[in-house]
């Protein structure tokens, strides 16, 4: 199994679960090393450019997003490209429970480090009784669901 491309089956799926482990841990510093240091991102509506934006938006996020518990999961993928989807579940200071909804194209360079992330997300509003990821905070178990097996 190949982390850096061009990506067989198990490679791909390698990635995208490190990815997962690595946002779960919600530390900029140790996300921001997979990125490329000149990386292009689009999250929503914001357009970050290198490893120094996107540490400090992911500390930003993080400062907002309580309790964030996030599960990815492989859509296809090509020789150096990812689509992937997911969802995470955060509240606010006040307390608003959300699950985020999203999909991400990924590309990256020969060394295995990603150059684009364009992210769209959703957020819906749900009640703290309607969460479905229930773990401690970290990464996910292996024995606990992913999105397909949850209905999401």
């Amino acid at each position: 199994m190949s982390l850096a491309p061009p990506f067989d089956e198990a490679g791909a799926l390698g990635k995208v679960r490190n990815a997962e482990d690595a946002w779960n841990t919600r530390d900029p510093d140790r996300v921001a090393r997979v990125y490329t240091t000149d990386t292009r991102w689009r999250n929503r509506a914001t357009f970050l450019s290198g490893r120094d934006e996107v540490r400090a938006f992911l500390a930003e996020k993080w400062r907002r997003e309580l309790d964030y518990r996030l599960i990815k999961e492989l859509w296809a993928h090509g020789s150096d490209r990812l689509a992937v989807r997911f969802a995470y579940e955060w509240h606010n200071e006040a307390g608003q429970w959300f699950r985020s909804y999203g999909n991400e194209n990924w590309h990256f360079a020969a060394d295995g480090l990603m150059q684009t992330r364009l992210a769209s997300i959703n957020d819906l509003p749900i009640a703290e009784a309607d969460r479905l990821f229930h773990w401690p905070l970290g990464r996910r178990p292996d024995d606990h669901p992913g999105l397909s097996a949850l209905g999401l």
